[in-house]
């Protein structure tokens, strides 16, 4: 029997199965410290235990910083959408209409989902290696010493301007967005500004506005409270920094694409 025991440990279903059982038992860790960090930090912030200094510069942070990268990658999108519609549309006589489907792809779809994959990987990864690297480096023990709670000082501020700045980037975002379509689509076919704009109006309502600021607000939270929980349970020196990071982009990532699902089949399904 004992030989037995051996010959399967040594066997390709057993690493399989050890594998999956790894990968398990991370995802149920991961998620349940980004439960608890989240109830923690909501804790703090609705008895309104909140350094307004520390949201004001981490809000400069996400809005600022982030937003020429936000506004670039939206606004190509865009743009390629437009460029690959336009001139078919127009062909079939659909040409009152590209506005109107690059407006609503973009407010629906693109604008918040490619603002929050620029946020991530530039704002997400950054909170998530500073935090890390103060774990490793024993930083937040030392403030821990000092009677400074680390989900108040560390978590609060961030996940406030998260929530609070995803919002407007999303906005400027998805109107840059909107424009560069406009131009792509008169430059490849033979449509009008006016004609543009017009159907994008006609396609443009305030549901799908009111939809998307849910969401930018519900992906700025997110994004902010898995960040910051990736570093804060990083461990392994600046190996663990890099796991750290990585781990917090990836479930970033996947966190939005599935509440993204999730908004489609409440609001729209």
């Amino acid at each position: 029997m004992e030989q037995i025991r051996v010959y399967f440990k040594k066997s390709a279903t057993y690493q399989l199965i050890q594998i999956i059982a790894d990968q398990l038992e991370d995802f149920l860790t991961t998620f349940g410290e980004i439960t608890l960090r989240g109830l923690e930090a909501l804790k703090y912030i609705l008895t309104l235990k909140i350094s307004w200094r520390e949201v004001i510069e981490q809000s400069a942070r996400f809005g600022v910083s982030s937003l020429p990268i936000t506004i670039s990658i939206v606004s190509m999108t865009s743009i390629i959408v437009a460029m690959q519609v336009a001139g078919e549309m127009v062909k079939q006589g659909g040409g009152n209409f590209v506005g109107l489907l690059v407006a609503m792809l973009t407010v629906r779809e693109t604008g918040i989902i490619m603002s929050g994959f620029a946020i991530i990987s530039m704002i997400g990864s950054s909170l998530a290696s500073e935090i890390a690297t103060m774990r490793v480096t024993e930083q937040i023990d030392a403030i821990t010493v000092l009677g400074v709670k680390p989900v108040q000082y560390l978590f609060v501020p961030r996940i406030i301007a998260g929530t609070l700045m995803m919002p407007p980037v999303m906005i400027v975002a998805s109107t840059f967005g909107i424009i560069g379509g406009g131009i792509a689509s008169t430059m490849v076919s033979e449509l009008s500004y006016k004609a543009y704009f017009s159907s994008v109006w006609s396609g443009l309502f305030i549901y799908d506005i009111k939809v998307a600021l849910a969401k930018a607000f519900t992906y700025g939270f997110v994004i902010a409270l898995i960040s910051c929980t990736c570093g804060y349970v990083a461990k392994g020196g600046a190996k663990g920094v890099g796991i750290a990071t990585t781990k917090a982009v990836v479930w970033s990532f996947v966190a939005i694409v599935f509440l993204d699902l999730i908004f489609s089949i409440a609001f729209f399904f």
